[in-house]
């Protein structure tokens, strides 16, 4: 059985709690499935003081002691995971950023590869896009397979053909989601995802040792070898780019 985890950043069970409930019931019109809520509000989380422990000496030295690992592990068990926030003030919920910002370790050294990951963002007017678009870049840095999600009306009170939109939207992200969490197939890594890869290892090779976190994360992986994170075949074209990515690197090291 698939296990789906869903971090919701709403402070109060209502437009964005229903919407993930909506979600579910989608998920589970296909086949039974594991499905757990997480409300960050219900968790301990202090914020970033910029020490940096985490990125250069690894998370385990982070000077804060809360329940962040006990959030990650929460990811790490399971299949595919869903953010869930309200619009505000153009943003996502402040909760829920300061868990990004808590775990932004992940970025440089990103290990959710084969997870599925989609955002749902519910707004009043208008603002939603951008969030979900800062969502969508996060999962795919963090190694995540990135779903579209949707970014729903929910302003109150809510009209009949407002709920129809929202049950449309709903249904169709949680369709995109169900098809990603049960594929078998390995995604190729995009020219972007690519360069990201290439150029952000041939730096820390370069320009760390092995006194930092960074550097032995990606040489105990085999990164500093590999054609990308993970197990796959590039084609002629991704490894003539690949290999383009790492001189661009080395000139711009060079020239720093």
């Amino acid at each position: 059985m698939k296990k789906v985890t869903a971090f919701i950043g709403s402070q109060q069970k209502k437009a964005t709690y229903r919407a993930v409930q909506e979600f579910e019931r989608n998920l589970k019109s296909y086949e039974e499935i594991d499905f757990e809520y997480i409300f960050f509000k219900d968790y301990k989380l202090e914020y970033c003081k910029g020490c940096k422990l985490c990125f250069e000496k690894g998370e385990e030295n982070c000077p804060l002691k809360d329940d962040r690992n006990l959030l990650l592990n929460k990811i790490y068990e399971s299949d595919g995971v869903i953010f869930a926030t309200p619009n505000y003030a153009f943003q996502m919920a402040a909760i829920m950023k300061n868990f990004f910002d808590r775990t932004a370790f992940l970025l440089h050294r990103p290990r959710f590869f084969g997870k599925t990951y989609t955002v749902i963002v519910t707004e009043g007017i208008f603002g939603g896009a951008s969030i979900m678009k800062y969502l969508n870049s996060l999962g795919k840095n963090l190694g995540f397979r990135v779903t579209k999600g949707c970014c729903v009306k929910t302003l109150e009170p809510t009209t009949e053909l407002q709920q129809q939109k929202i049950t449309q939207e709903v249904k169709k992200a949680s369709s995109r989601f169900y098809k990603e969490l049960t594929s078998s197939t390995t995604p190729t890594p995009s020219l972007f995802g690519l360069m990201s890869f290439r150029m952000a290892r041939t730096s820390i090779k370069e320009l760390l040792d092995d006194s930092n976190m960074d550097y032995c994360y990606f040489k105990e992986s085999g990164w500093f070898e590999s054609d990308y994170y993970y197990n796959i075949s590039l084609g002629f074209v991704k490894k003539l780019a690949g290999g383009f990515f790492d001189f661009l690197a080395n000139q711009m090291i060079k020239h720093r």
